[in-house]
């Protein structure tokens, strides 16, 4: 075993369009340790797509599970763990964060829009002004995100193996957080 596992999960967390599932699972690969995704759980254990929990739920609803979900996964899991964008939003998940290695992929606005396409599978961005939507989004959790984090990564013009690079650089003690 080695250290990334010996002390629970590297968790990933990050705005729509970071890359948290794409880094997260190539940097898992990239260390040998397990990846999860918070999504991925929610849908699994609901049996329905996101998309359809907030249709049908609503977003508190999807919170709520969602916070049972991270809650759960950070005391099971260990490698790289990856939440979804609005999961720091939860001052309960937040709280369950402490103590655990949190790293912020950060992605300016334009390229989180690139990289999103305003996907109508993201129920968040679905609307009348996308853009607007995203760039509240942003504003409103960038402290967040920075608040639970130790380490910030930059995403923007760079690719999930180069960010890869610096995490596990960071991670295996050879480079500084930023």
């Amino acid at each position: 075993m080695n250290e990334v596992e010996d002390s629970g999960p590297v968790v990933v967390i990050g705005p729509p369009g970071s890359g948290k599932s794409t880094v997260g699972r190539l940097l898992a690969a990239h260390l040998g340790v397990d990846f999860h995704d918070a999504d991925a759980d929610v849908e699994r254990e609901q049996g329905r797509t996101i998309s359809d929990i907030f249709a049908t739920d609503g977003e508190p609803a999807f919170r709520a599970i969602e916070e049972e979900t991270v809650a759960r996964g950070l005391r099971e899991y260990t490698g790289v763990y990856a939440l979804g964008g609005g999961a720091v939003l939860s001052q309960r998940t937040r709280a369950c964060l402490e103590g655990h290695r949190v790293v912020f992929l950060n992605v300016g606005m334009a390229e989180g829009v690139r990289r999103t396409g305003l996907s109508s599978s993201r129920p968040l961005l679905a609307g009348v002004n996308p853009r607007a939507t995203y760039r509240a989004l942003l504003e409103a959790r960038l402290p967040i995100y920075r608040s639970v984090a130790a380490v910030e990564v930059g995403t923007d013009s760079r690719t999930p193996e180069e960010v890869v690079a610096e995490l596990a650089a960071i991670l295996q003690g050879r480079g500084a957080p930023q």
